[in-house]
């Protein structure tokens, strides 16, 4: 019987690759183990906008070209915000502020208030200013990161605030945030799903 010779070169080559499968197969359940392992990390809350959440619209680039009211007025889900913002006297406050950070009501947020109370609220601009504002932090921009934990105090005075993990988030223990950390010129947004209520009110 002949023996048919393997070129040494061939012979090398796939020695080389008998190596490199397993340690290739190897390598993939090491990358398993790590994501999903006790020690994994969560799992990052950004987009590449910086966005997070199931209600992102795909506005955040209008947004940041505006100051926050305006930019509110730019995006369809916050039609009744930027509204009741205009009849509250916010409207200018908010544009000026510095920096600050906006928990805003969805257009469905309001639509969840019974028809009587939406109708008292945008009836009475001194309660409409009190309520909005509570939605407000000024003079800070609040990050992903300080959400998990987090107490701030509102433009309204009172304190609100924010628990959950990886990309979802609650305000108050009611509000889901459904679209995080939108950015405007001098503000960061949060679109909330729940109309917040002061603690005084």
């Amino acid at each position: 019987m002949t023996q048919t010779r393997i070129p040494r070169r061939v012979a090398v080559a796939l020695t080389a690759a008998a190596v490199a499968v397993p340690l290739s197969l190897g390598g993939i359940a090491t990358a398993a183990s790590a994501t999903s392992g006790p020690g994994a990390a969560s799992p990052s809350p950004t987009t590449s906008d910086g966005t997070f959440g199931t209600g992102c619209s795909g506005s955040a680039a209008v947004m940041a070209r505006a100051d926050v009211a305006t930019a509110a007025a730019t995006n369809p889900q916050l039609a009744t915000l930027a509204a009741g913002l205009k009849k509250a006297g916010l409207f200018d406050t908010l544009n000026s502020a510095k920096d600050a950070t906006v928990f805003a009501p969805t257009n469905a947020a309001f639509k969840n208030l019974s028809a009587s109370k939406l109708a008292s609220l945008l009836a009475n601009s001194s309660q409409l200013k009190k309520v909005l504002g509570y939605h407000v932090v000024s003079g800070k921009r609040i990050t992903p990161a300080e959400l998990p934990n987090g107490s701030f105090k509102t433009l309204e005075g009172g304190n609100l605030t924010t628990s959950g993990s990886g990309t979802t988030f609650k305000v108050n223990n009611t509000a889901n945030i459904v679209c995080g950390n939108i950015k405007t010129r001098n503000a960061t947004v949060y679109l909330i799903d729940s109309v917040l209520t002061p603690p005084s009110s």
